[in-house]
């Protein structure tokens, strides 16, 4: 299921703006419906309001259809989706400030579980530096004491496809 860009801003939006209940902007957004209520019942929020028409997520007409009935359901629009989709396989993206701090540990991760790719390539894969990954190869960045392993699949932070075709192409470059 593909969601919208920042979709507590577009949670938010939907609850001042349209008639849709908190269920139907849960769905569309991804989240639970008592965060959406939550939203909808805070007083003063820090979150701006995130119009999903104007950023072409959205339609009038999807959202009259939805408003007209409880049970239909909101989707993006097919654009955004296969926008979504290519931004997924090229691995590039938005890290949250939450998993920037394990980029490092990813790093090392990726060193230590797959040798054969190159610190350009790994710089590539988790939107570093190459002096960054080769600080953390040669064990001479300022915070190789304090990194905690941790693999960035599971965080998050790269997709398999790119890990897989990354590997795939160093092992092919190794061949020759």
């Amino acid at each position: 299921m593909n969601y919208p860009y920042m979709p507590k801003s577009t949670a938010l939006w939907l609850i001042e703006n349209t008639a849709l209940t908190f269920e139907q902007i849960a769905d569309f957004c991804g989240m639970h419906e008592l965060e959406v209520k939550n939203i909808a019942d805070a007083e003063s929020s820090k979150v701006q309001g995130l119009n999903p028409i104007l950023n072409g997520q959205l339609t009038r007409e999807d959202i009259a259809h939805c408003e007209a009935d409880p049970t239909a359901r909101l989707t993006l629009r097919e654009e955004i989706v296969r926008a979504q989709t290519a931004q997924n396989k090229r691995g590039i993206g938005y890290t949250p400030k939450l998993h920037r701090q394990n980029r490092l540990g990813g790093i090392l991760w990726i060193i230590k579980n797959y040798p054969e790719l190159s610190d350009g390539q790994i710089a590539k894969l988790m939107r570093s530096t190459n002096p960054t990954v080769s600080s953390v190869r040669n064990k001479t960045h300022k915070s190789y004491s304090i990194i905690q392993i941790q693999s960035p699949l599971v965080l998050g932070l790269i997709s398999e496809s790119a890990l897989h075709e990354a590997i795939a192409k160093a092992q092919k470059t190794n061949k020759k």
